[in-house]
Parts: structure tokens; C-alpha cells; sequence
């Protein structure tokens, strides 16, 4: 069964050059893949909400029991400078035991190992006592709105529930499995602008100068913003730009702004840090000054799986070939497990991924070889 090897698949999906948004024919080539495993494939176009139109791809392999969903995507980074690269970024080409390419890393390999683990698992059987379903977008690495969010929402208005989700983000650290993601912190990104009164230098006490307060602000909003949680670090503000747009050196301006971002644990919500923040603010000293906050975009809520039922399942798989059990980590960015999160628990579970997004992206063909085994391992003992 060709497309139990993860290789040729992966190669197939790197000669892609499919760059946020551009399909470039990858869900082509993962529809043609499963379909003869047997999957209902049903492709999606979404479209609005300020964002570009994303191809979209889910799949289902229907046989009651658990219903295990495996999530990814197949849109790349740009390559850059196509000429530092050693071996060009959608050759595929395969060097003293590594896959080079764009996107070999972060996430191709992942859909890649998804698919060999279904064939396994379809040519052993074990995927018979079970539901395998997989969710592909192309687009995770840009704006993240016509993607994996409302493929999520369609599937559960179809009718589909899930009982656990495997994201194939890379999340090994150093070596294949030493490391999962059972959760992530959420992001807000806000603006903090403070008015004063416009005046010269020379007059000061006609002006209202919006500086000291706005570095009150800094000081009383940055860094930390409590303990940490069970399985999280502190909450954490930081800002990242002050400005005044003022070119000349004799005017006090009338307004001064600050950036800052939250990456927060399980402790907030959006509305609650929110709500914090504005109480902070409304503490301080600003005499005829206004100080106003603003929430920019849409923030991302943190999750957490818990560990216990299929996370431990998990662990276990990864211990038995392995030999040692994953660090549960909550540590990083954002992935599109924030979406799934909603539905079921989720997990993220893929390569070592320290080439990712620079020139000469690769993967060891072993980890992925490998990364494909433990995806078949674990859909045989979840489903036992």
C-alpha cells in the first residue's frame, strides 16, 4: 500500500509550492491519497471576513466507536531568497537521510504521517474499531480565519463529535516524542492611547504632556500579571512599541500610544484580562489627561487538555516506542489547536522542528518514518 509510506507522500506535498493561500495542487494530492483508504473527502472554500478565500479538506473514514481527528496544514512560509537555499525549497530533495524543503518541517511531514498511520491502520484492521477523520487547511500561517476555525464549525454542524484530536505541529523538542503540547496560552494584543493638551516646550504648564503618564502606564502594566497556573507560566504583558508621532523637538504632543501583547494562562479569559487591565488603568494618576484602552483583533483563548484519558494514552504509545514518556509542555505560540480546543481535547504531537521557516527546511527521513509509527501505534491502542 503506497501511501502507508510517509516519503514519497511527503515529497508529493513539498513539490507543492503552496504559500498562504495558494492550494498549488497539495489538496489534490492529500484527497488522492485517501480516498482509496477509503475516506469521504469533502472539500471547502471559505471566504470573507476581511481574509482571502482558503481551500479547505475534510475527511472521514466512518466506523463508529471513537472518533479520533487528526488536524494540520499544508500552506508553507514564503522560501525568501531562493538562492541561499542549498537545495531548492520545493524539490523534495532527499540528502544523506534528510527531506529538504519548505514546509518539510512545518507541517507537511505531519499530514504526511497522518495519512501513512490511516493506511497502517486500514491494512491491520485496527482502524475498523473506530472513527479516523483528518482537517486540512491552508491557512495557519497567515491570517488563520478561513481555515481551520470554520472548518471546525462545519464539521460540528454536520454532525460530527470527536472524542480526542491530534494537531502534527512539530512539538519534540530535541528527539521524536520527548515532548507534547496538552495546551497553549492565549494571545491580546491591545493599544493604550493617552491624551493631553498640545504646547510648547517653553510653556509647559499650558500643555498637558501625555508622556509620564503613558510611562506610568508601562510601568504599571508591564511584566507579570499573576503566579502561573498548574501547568502554565505566569501571565506576562509586554510592550511593544511607544509612540508619539511627534517630529519636532520644541511641541509637547497631544497624544502618546503603546502596543503591548498578553500571553496569558488558563487563569483569564479574554473578557476577565480585559477587565483587569481596565481596572489597572482607571487606578492610576492622570491629571487632565484621558487614558483610553483598546483591544485590537480577535485575542486567542488559552486551553488545556487535561492529562488523563486519551493524553495518557498517548504517553503511553510514545513510552512503549520510545522508551520515555513526553514533558507535557503548554509552552510556545499559537497553533490552530486553539480551534479545535472548543470541541475536544487536543493535543499537539509531531517532529523536532528546529529547522523550521529558515532557508535549508528539513526533516530526518527517520523522525518521519518514525512520527508515522507512533500515529499508527497510538490509533490501535485509543481505539482498543
Amino acid at each position: 500500500m503506497v501511501q502507508a509510506d510517509p516519503i514519497p507522500l511527503l515529497q508529493d506535498l513539498v513539490r507543492c509550492p503552496s504559500v498562504t493561500p495558494t492550494d498549488a495542487g497539495v489538496m489534490d494530492v492529500v484527497e488522492a491519497a485517501l480516498t482509496p483508504l477509503g475516506f469521504a473527502v469533502t472539500r471547502l472554500t471559505f471566504e470573507g471576513d476581511g481574509s482571502y478565500p482558503v481551500d479547505n479538506l475534510f475527511a472521514t473514514r466512518q466506523r463508529g466507536g471513537k472518533h479520533l481527528l487528526f488536524c494540520g496544514h499544508t500552506d508553507v512560509v514564503p522560501p525568501g531568497d531562493e538562492a541561499a537555499w542549498t537545495h531548492p525549497p520545493f524539490a523534495a530533495e532527499i540528502v544523506d537521510g534528510k527531506l529538504y524543503g519548505r514546509g518539510a518541517a512545518d507541517m507537511k511531514s505531519g499530514v504526511a504521517a497522518f495519512i501513512a498511520a490511516a493506511a497502517r491502520a486500514v491494512a491491520d484492521g485496527s482502524a475498523d474499531r473506530g472513527t479516523i477523520s483528518l482537517a486540512i487547511t491552508n491557512d495557519e500561517e497567515a491570517d488563520s480565519i478561513n481555515g481551520i476555525d470554520k472548518l471546525a464549525a462545519w464539521a460540528a454542524a454536520a454532525g460530527h463529535r470527536f472524542d480526542f484530536c491530534v494537531v502534527g505541529e512539530p512539538s519534540s523538542a530535541v528527539r521524536l516524542g520527548d515532548s507534547i503540547k496538552i495546551g497553549r496560552r492565549g494571545s491580546l494584543n491591545g493599544r493604550v492611547t493617552v491624551t493631553g493638551v498640545q504646547g510648547h516646550v517653553a510653556y509647559p504648564e499650558k500643555a498637558r504632556n501625555p508622556l509620564p503618564v503613558l510611562a506610568d502606564v508601562v510601568r504599571a502594566l508591564g511584566g507579570r500579571l499573576d503566579q502561573g497556573t498548574a501547568h502554565f507560566p505566569p501571565t506576562n504583558l509586554e510592550f511593544t512599541s511607544l509612540d508619539v508621532g511627534n517630529p519636532t523637538a520644541n511641541v509637547i504632543p497631544a497624544k502618546a500610544t503603546g502596543r503591548f501583547n498578553v500571553r496569558y494562562n488558563d487563569g483569564w479569559t479574554p473578557a476577565s484580562l480585559e477587565a483587569e487591565l481596565r481596572r489597572a488603568l482607571a487606578g492610576l494618576e492622570a491629571p487632565d489627561c484621558t487614558i483610553g484602552l483598546e483591544v485590537m483583533g480577535r485575542p486567542t483563548r488559552a486551553f488545556l487538555s487535561e492529562p488523563g484519558g486519551a493524553v495518557e494514552v498517548l504517553c503511553r504509545t510514545i513510552e512503549r516506542l520510545t522508551g520515555a514518556r513526553p514533558e507535557l509542555s503548554t509552552a510556545g505560540g499559537t497553533s490552530d489547536a486553539r480551534f479545535l480546543a472548543q470541541y475536544c481535547p487536543v493535543v499537539e504531537c509531531g517532529l523536532p522542528g528546529p529547522s523550521m521557516h529558515k532557508v535549508d527546511e528539513h526533516v530526518a527521513i527517520a523522525d518521519v518514518e518514525g512520527l508515522a509509527a507512533l500515529y499508527a501505534a497510538f490509533i490501535a491502542d485509543l481505539f482498543r
